[in-house]
């Protein structure tokens, strides 16, 4: 219950977040920053970073494409949680000829009937890959997938294949949006109108129980500050990290990393998130007084 109190005062918090701010795009010191963590895991790196407190922006690489990987995930369970048919109740046949490589949660009701509202959470707090093709397939298939996210404003969005086929090549554009449009996605989803306030409460609450994002975002910021977040990972060194992080002195600060190499066999790095993200604080803190009240070591 506590929990919950806590997510619906973030959530008053959020919807009082003025929409007026003019971005204010943070440049050069924070571009030397990412480069300096570009050149030591050789990777390429896209970040765009709300602050909602200052209407400070972070925007690098964000407007290339990047392979998504799970973070669509989000995409998708927000489009269920989005939808106008009473879906999250509705039972689904788990069979065991579905199920994938990765299903911590589907794979529990294997020849058995699960609500979409368990395999929601299965896709976001475990991402749990059967989960979320059964409730893509369940909203119409991945062009419905697509028109949501467009319609949210996510027009470079284009997820064409289910999982685990997903996309890492970053030389192909399916299955690739921009670090920026994710942000944005999450903050129209988490902090605007898109969903209703229990469905945002309940989205929030899967995602602050992520148990994919300990070393990246959450490795990255101060002491005291709360992250609800989704992950995606593959070949070609991805490390995805989308979501919003707050503190009891601070409204939210929309986050969206994602990283890539032209070498297929690249292993993704944790450490290059929390990397990024560090940077990205030490950068919004000189510009709110409530960082103030917030560690920074």
């Amino acid at each position: 219950m506590f929990k919950i109190l806590q997510i619906m005062m973030m959530l008053f918090i959020a919807n009082n977040v003025s929409a007026s701010h003019q971005p204010n795009y943070l440049k050069p010191i924070i571009d030397n920053k990412i480069q300096a963590i570009e050149h030591k895991h050789h990777l390429k790196i896209g970040i765009y970073a709300l602050d909602t407190n200052s209407g400070h922006v972070i925007n690098y690489h964000a407007d290339d494409k990047f392979p998504f990987q799970s973070t669509c995930k989000f995409i998708g369970v927000s489009a269920l949680l989005a939808s106008q048919k009473p879906l999250l109740e509705k039972k689904v046949f788990i069979n065991p000829q579905e199920l994938l490589f990765w299903h911590p949660i589907s794979g529990q009701y294997v020849n058995r009937k699960v609500p979409l509202k368990t395999l929601a959470e299965g896709a976001i707090s475990y991402s749990d890959n059967t989960a979320i093709n059964m409730i893509m397939r369940e909203l119409g298939g991945l062009e419905a997938i697509n028109q949501f996210a467009h319609q949210i404003g996510n027009s470079s969005f284009k997820i064409a294949h289910y999982e685990v086929h997903l996309n890492s090549n970053p030389q192909k554009n399916d299955d690739t949006s921009t670090p920026k449009d994710m942000a944005l996605s999450v903050q129209n989803i988490l902090l605007g109108t898109v969903l209703t306030n229990p469905n945002k409460a309940l989205l929030l609450k899967w995602m602050r129980n992520n148990t994919t994002g300990y070393n990246r975002i959450r490795a990255g910021v101060p002491l005291g500050w709360s992250v609800a977040d989704k992950t995606g990972s593959g070949s070609y060194g991805i490390a995805n990290d989308i979501g919003i992080v707050w503190s009891p002195a601070c409204k939210p600060v929309v986050l969206s990393i994602f990283t890539i190499s032209n070498q297929s066999d690249a292993k993704p790095s944790d450490q290059a998130i929390a990397q990024v993200t560090k940077a990205a604080f030490e950068e919004f803190a000189p510009h709110h007084s409530c960082y103030k009240m917030t560690s920074l070591n």
